[in-house]
């Protein structure tokens, strides 16, 4: 079955050997977390959202998520078993371990990584069928959830048939495009900056998704980046045009 799934992205080379199989990880993680209530308290977004279920053609790392209302509280760790238990069901055995923080955040992040002997039983064998060489690579998964989140997104139920069929709450695009936009004008860049921010938002312009002004401006605001009342799309683009600190001088108006 995992053989299946992975010839079907067709790769050419052990990167994209790679890249199946840890968006196949993805899907096993949030068909687990389906057999919860877990979509009944979080809602599915970032760059792994954008592609399993709305068609961005780059691969994401990550499994994010935001909690539907604040809870500081909030823990991962009582959906590991789900988790688990829905990778043995197809034979793949993996492990999580939740991420020790030395400071205090808001978001709560744990670690999936799989195990050796299932990366031997069919990854190896995927490789040698396609004539890759081997690679003694281990995968990890990081899955965060944002327990104190600015709320005002709009969720939807998203249909995925792998490896049953499923609904996951997600975010809808104007509402993820509300998540980039913050990210490409706020995140706090130092020297390490992000070109898939700038490659996701040519998608969604191509793609004419509406921003949504409501959303981005709570986060702008839940991280002190804006402090205007109003913002506007005009706002916006001088934010695109001139930078963060156009941002800033609002802060000291």
């Amino acid at each position: 079955m995992i053989k299946e799934w992975i010839a079907e992205y067709n790769p050419k080379n052990t990167e994209e050997v790679l890249a199946a199989l840890r968006e196949i990880m993805q899907e096993v993680a949030l068909a687990g977390l389906s057999r919860t209530d877990f979509f009944e308290k979080a809602a599915f977004y970032g760059g792994t959202a954008l592609r399993i279920f709305y068609g961005l053609d780059r691969f994401s790392e990550d499994l994010d998520f935001s909690l539907l209302e604040l809870n500081p509280d909030f823990s991962l760790e009582p959906y590991f078993d789900a988790i688990v238990t829905e990778f043995k069901s197809i034979g793949m055995q993996v492990s999580i371990r939740e991420k020790e923080k030395k400071e205090k955040t808001n978001i709560d992040s744990a670690f999936l990584k799989s195990e050796t002997q299932w990366k031997e039983l069919v990854l190896e064998d995927i490789i040698k069928q396609a004539g890759i060489k081997s690679t003694n690579r281990t995968m990890k998964i990081k899955i965060e959830i944002d327990c104190q989140p600015p709320l005002g997104f709009t969720t939807e139920n998203k249909l995925l048939t792998r490896p049953f069929s499923f609904y996951v709450k997600c975010f809808n695009k104007p509402s993820l495009f509300a998540g980039k936009m913050h990210a490409l004008l706020f995140r706090k860049w130092k020297n390490r900056v992000k070109g898939r921010d700038w490659y996701d938002l040519e998608w969604y312009i191509k793609k004419r998704i509406p921003l949504d002004l409501h959303h981005f401006a709570l986060r702008a605001k839940d991280t002190a980046d804006w402090n205007q009342e109003v913002l506007t799309s005009e706002d916006v683009l001088e934010l695109l045009c001139f930078g963060r600190n156009v941002g800033q001088s609002h802060l000291t108006a």
